[in-house]
This record gives C-alpha cells, structure tokens and sequence, in this order.
C-alpha cells in the first residue's frame, strides 16, 4: 500500500530564499547545499521515487510559484526532454561539482562557496527556462530528478520477481 504524501510545494520555497539568505550572510551555510542533494535521492532509495521533487523541492516551488505571471509559458522542446539530455546534464553537474569540491579540499568556507556556486547556477538556469518557457522547465532537465528517478527504476527492477524458464 503506498502511502500519501502532502505537497509542500506552496512553501517549501522559503528553504531555498533561507538558504540564499544564510549562505549570503555567511557563505560556510553554503554546506546545507548538501541537502539539497540528499533528501532527494533519500526518498528514492527508500522506493519513494520522484515524490521529491513533485511534492517538497525547494527550487521547484521558487520557480513554480515566483514564475507564472511572468512566464512566456511556452512548451519545452522535446529534444530537452531526451535521455541524452539529461544524461549530459547529469553528468556535466556531477563533473562540475566533484571538480569544484576537490579543488575546496577540506576548507569549510570553500566548500560551502562551492555548493552556494552551484546551486546559484542551477537556480539561474532554472530562473532563465522558467521565464522562456513554463515556470518549472528546469524540473524537467534538473539532474537530481534524474538521479532519482534513475535509482527509482533500479529499484523496482531489483524488486521485481526475475523470469525464470520452466
């Protein structure tokens, strides 16, 4: 039986302004970044799949509820919506982030600026697709819904009972 889970999309946008804010203030709160990263593939290893991202996702509430009354609200193409795409995209983040992360080492405030720097990035691509096209463009492209839904699938595909011949 699967449990309901609540949307908090309506509000769940104030984490994402406080740890914008926080990270502003004193850029080691950039390490909360970290949760961000998370939470999300938490819920997925626990078979919860993609209820992340269509229920608590901070960034996805921002663009969802600060974007539609200025979006051009135009459909994104089906190219962006690929395999390859996110594929790419994933990759390309991961890349990034592991790069940037080794070159902070162990320095706190370097890692945070780190963390703020990407998730800033991430938050401005989704910012600029949400503008061109619908609010939550980027959710369709974003790399942690990927991942999830990546590790969603390998666990219902090891769950699943194996065929074997008679």
């Amino acid at each position: 039986m699967k449990t309901k889970h609540k949307s908090h999309m309506k509000w769940s946008w104030i984490f994402m302004m406080l740890f914008i804010i926080l990270s502003v203030v004193d850029i080691r709160f950039g390490v909360l970044g970290f949760v961000c990263m998370i939470v999300p593939m938490y819920h997925a290893v626990k078979g919860r799949g993609k209820v992340h991202c269509s229920h608590y996702c901070p960034r996805g509430s921002l663009l969802g509820n600060f974007l539609k009354n200025i979006s051009m609200d135009n459909n994104l193409p089906k190219s962006f919506k690929s395999k390859t795409v996110k594929n790419t995209m994933l990759i390309l983040m991961m890349t990034m982030l592991t790069i940037s992360l080794v070159h902070a080492g162990p320095d706190i405030t370097k890692i945070g600026f780190s963390l703020f720097r990407f998730m800033m990035a991430s938050l401005l691509v989704g910012i600029i697709m949400g503008i061109i096209f619908k609010p939550r463009s980027w959710c369709q492209v974003c790399p942690m819904g990927h991942a999830t839904g990546l590790i969603d699938s390998q666990i219902k595909k090891s769950k699943s009972p194996s065929k074997k011949n008679i």
